[in-house]
């Protein structure tokens, strides 16, 4: 190699190893991540983690960060276990000594007792701790995020760049999607398009789910259709504060789920009797024709192992043998 040729590996050198060490920089700490109400600088590694959104907690779980404690909702309901964790990931906590800090409302007392490093809020659903996020930030480091608008994915990412845990949690996306990209090819939709929802007892409120919902986009990328209620019967995403539902109540339950299919999240062999036998549902096309398929309980708040047990459940509804 000649004197040129020698040059310009040098420099090729150099300029690799000066982005490899700007990136290997990066990715130590202190990093800044992108919460929903703005930049977090974090100096080091969480060691003890609070959760104040039950929903968030079993992302965490999945990509064995340190979540020492969690809040909790209603014990022993069809969604909770005994804690009042949800059944997907309630053995999980178990194994790890999660604490519960309260059930329902929060409590910034119990989060401080805990000597966090890193607090964890949701910014919407009936998990949210925002009311106390600024007392909460006085405690320790504060991440507000928003899962209404992103898919679980994209949670377990955030949260892995957080935690230092982006490893784990690239390995759970990737596991995931090889399933999922696997079963894509082997279902057979039912007819489409599908009213995706949480049916609510005698079906007086209904939850529908929006294409933003991480339920709507894991459905979409199966390949699934999601029928909208007509914009004339929407009653806003919760009242304009949240963007993966759309709330549907009274009289507009009937003409607003417009799905040849109804998917039944949060729901079991009961939910699906309710709908068929409701009368108001009973011109609906999918109730006619019978296309009432319930997803499972845990499936009303998607993370790794819920959607996990989704998959599954729609590969034993949808995949002929």
């Amino acid at each position: 190699m000649n004197k040129c040729g020698l040059w310009g590996f040098a420099v090729l050198l150099f300029i690799f190893q000066t982005f490899t060490g700007l990136a290997q920089a990066e990715q130590g700490w202190p990093r800044t991540v992108q919460g929903a109400n703005g930049p977090l600088t974090l100096n080091k590694a969480p060691q003890r983690i609070v959760s104040t959104s039950v929903t968030l907690t079993g992302s965490l779980l999945a990509i064995d960060a340190p979540v020492i404690a969690s809040g909790a909702t209603a014990p022993n309901s069809r969604l909770a276990d005994d804690q009042g964790f949800f059944r997907q990931w309630g053995e999980v906590a178990k194994q790890r000594h999660l604490k519960r800090l309260y059930i329902g409302e929060p409590n910034a007392e119990a989060v401080a007792a805990e000597a966090p490093d890193l607090i964890l809020v949701s910014a919407t659903g009936n998990d949210s701790a925002i009311k106390l996020a600024s007392q909460l930030s006085a405690i320790a480091p504060t991440l507000v995020v928003n899962y209404d608008d992103k898919s679980w994915q994209d949670v377990v990412t955030l949260l892995g760049e957080a935690t230092g845990h982006e490893t784990q949690a690239a390995q759970r996306v990737k596991a995931f999607d090889d399933r999922e990209a696997a079963l894509k090819k082997a279902i057979t939709l039912p007819p489409q398009p599908v009213s995706a929802m949480v049916w609510n007892g005698d079906g007086r409120a209904v939850n529908v789910w929006t294409a933003e919902s991480a339920q709507g986009k894991l459905l979409q990328q199966l390949g699934f259709t999601l029928a909208e209620p007509p914009a004339t019967i929407q009653q806003g995403h919760s009242m304009g504060q949240r963007k993966d539902i759309i709330q549907l109540s009274g009289e507009n339950v009937g003409s607003g789920l417009t799905g040849k299919t109804f998917l039944l999240f949060a729901g079991d062999d009961k939910t699906a009797q309710s709908v068929l036998s409701n009368p108001f549902l009973a011109q609906n096309v999918a109730v006619k024709q019978k296309q009432v398929f319930p997803l499972g309980v845990e499936s009303f708040r998607l993370d790794y192992y819920s959607a996990s047990n989704l998959l599954a459940r729609l590969e034993k509804l949808f995949v002929k043998s």
